[in-house]
């Protein structure tokens, strides 16, 4: 039986970005009875301090500041880093920690270049220190259900998949001069799948990616870029060089990519237009499908059947969802949800802290974190050679082929 119990050792570890996402992620460790925050750094010295104060009033937590990761990395007893900052920074940062003996889990974000992910593999590979990827998506409750659906063989053989990061981040994107925010100088620059990994990571999981199967190819295709544009010459008129900006991140940036053992996978990118959110969930195989946005499941022969034509219906997953809720997520609601994004923000750190003190696998690897940011330079690629495929490089080296020792326990996406 799954259960939450009272953790092993005390991991010493620093945090690098604290900014509006990484604030919340030390407050998150902070609370955590066997971690000890060593030490806190910032770019900019103002989040340093105003980090230092929140943790000492909130938790009693009293570590030193930096605006430089070198003298963080320099912290007697520190064991682990956890990299909250800009996309760009994320394998250099991680890369660097390595090299100094030190574990690094990184914030999700596509990388800049193919190069800079093989140079996240060879550091790991050099120095034997492992790296995780932070994709909470991978614990969301839903994708974890969908997982154990998967898992028991509810959709058959798994066919097609498809996942999406569709969020209005207009005024995020916009004001991100004002804010200090990255997102718009990619957004400004660049034409790509430019954060892949909260679709493509639950994906992942569900199709064995690394373990068995990988993926080979893939072609994007980017719409015109006319949403953000728009918002900026109504909303930044105190800026008119930027008013005047034509973004190069297409509106609708699609990515299909093909897998090893046959599988298709379709990513969408979608910021910079009005909508709700949504990870754009599809999950199809021979026997059945399951979609996110209608929140709808259909089963061959238990779907119940509607006399007429349209003999195929779709049905609610919710009574899916609480039949085949995963076993993590039953213990987790008995324990007490916590953090941030639904709960899922505790897991994926949690995992990365028990397998710290267990020494045991991440269930994220340098593989995974390497392919799945590859996506962004290679959608790039592709978008500008007109949507040509290309390959996608196999970062493991042939070991996606063969058993590796696997992740265990009760934070595993593979077993």
């Amino acid at each position: 039986m799954t259960e939450f119990t009272v953790p092993g050792r005390v991991i010493n570890l620093g945090i690098i970005g604290l900014g509006d996402r990484g604030l919340p992620q030390a407050r998150l460790l902070a609370a955590m009875p066997d971690v000890r925050i060593l030490g806190l750094c910032d770019a900019r010295e103002e989040r340093v301090g105003r980090a230092k104060e929140a943790l000492q009033k909130e938790f009693g937590v009293t570590a030193p500041g930096f605006t430089i990761a070198e003298e963080l990395f320099s912290l007697p007893g520190l064991e682990a880093v956890v990299i909250m900052t800009s996309w760009e920074t994320h394998i250099p940062l991680a890369v660097q920690a390595m090299r100094r003996g030190i574990v690094p889990a990184m914030e999700v974000g596509g990388a800049s270049s193919l190069r800079e992910c093989w140079q996240l593999v060879e550091a790991s590979e050099d120095t034997g220190i492992p790296c995780m990827l932070l994709e909470n998506c991978c614990y969301g409750r839903e994708e974890m259900a969908v997982l154990n659906m998967a898992r028991q063989g509810l959709f058959g053989e798994l066919v097609h998949c498809r996942g999406a990061y569709e969020h209005d981040l207009r005024e995020e994107i916009g004001n991100g001069d004002r804010t200090g925010h990255y997102r718009q100088r990619h957004f400004l620059n660049r034409n790509g799948e430019l954060y892949p990994t909260h679709g493509l990571g639950p994906i992942a999981s569900y199709l064995k990616l690394h373990r068995g199967n990988r993926m080979v190819s893939l072609a994007s295709f980017a719409s015109k870029a006319a949403g953000l544009g728009e918002w900026l010459a109504e909303h930044r008129q105190d800026k008119p060089e930027l008013a005047a900006r034509r973004p190069a991140c297409g509106d609708v940036v699609t990515t299909l990519i093909t897998c090893a053992q046959g599988q298709t996978i379709l990513l969408t990118h979608d910021c910079t237009l009005p909508r709700p959110y949504s990870r754009g969930g599809r999950v199809q195989g021979t026997r059945g499908i399951w979609m996110e946005d209608n929140r709808s499941i259909y089963i061959d022969g238990r779907t119940p059947a509607v006399p007429g034509y349209w003999t195929h219906v779709w049905e609610s997953d919710a009574p899916y969802m609480r039949e085949y809720e995963h076993p993590l997520w039953q213990a987790y609601t008995a324990f007490g949800e916590r953090g941030g994004h639904g709960g899922m923000d505790y897991l994926v750190m949690r995992a990365f802290i028990e397998a710290l003190q267990q020494g045991t696998p991440f269930t994220i690897d340098v593989y995974d974190a390497a392919a799945w940011m590859s996506v962004t330079a290679l959608s790039e690629q592709s978008i500008a050679q007109g949507g040509q495929p290309v390959a996608v490089p196999d970062f493991s080296s042939g070991r996606w082929l063969a058993r590796r020792e696997e992740a265990k326990g009760k934070y595993a996406l593979h077993e």
